[in-house]
């Protein structure tokens, strides 16, 4: 993989998190966190099709990877939304 295409790969991952964070209203951390929470959606929404028995959605073929667009944004809000019960809340 070229490093075009691993900042291309980097550049999808943040919006596909950054998306998550919007639809579940997680407004803490940046880019990195959105892209971590991207890369972190996709691995957790491709497990969860594989167990569902559905195929790729919407995927993008950058460098000979495929990345699972739809399926990123859908694990990652799980991840979120689990990140948000687990997390303590302070009182203020």
């Amino acid at each position: 993989m070229t490093l075009g295409g691993f900042l291309l790969l980097l550049l999808i991952a943040g919006i596909c998190g950054s998306l998550a964070q919007a639809l579940t209203g997680y407004s803490h951390g940046g880019c990195l966190v959105s892209i971590a929470l991207g890369f972190i959606g996709a691995v957790l929404g491709t497990g969860l099709a594989h167990f569902l028995g559905m195929g790729d959605v919407l995927a993008v073929h950058v460098g000979g990877q495929s990345f699972p667009i739809v399926w990123s944004i859908i694990g990652a809000a799980l991840f979120v939304a689990m990140l948000n019960l687990l997390s303590v809340r302070r009182r203020g």
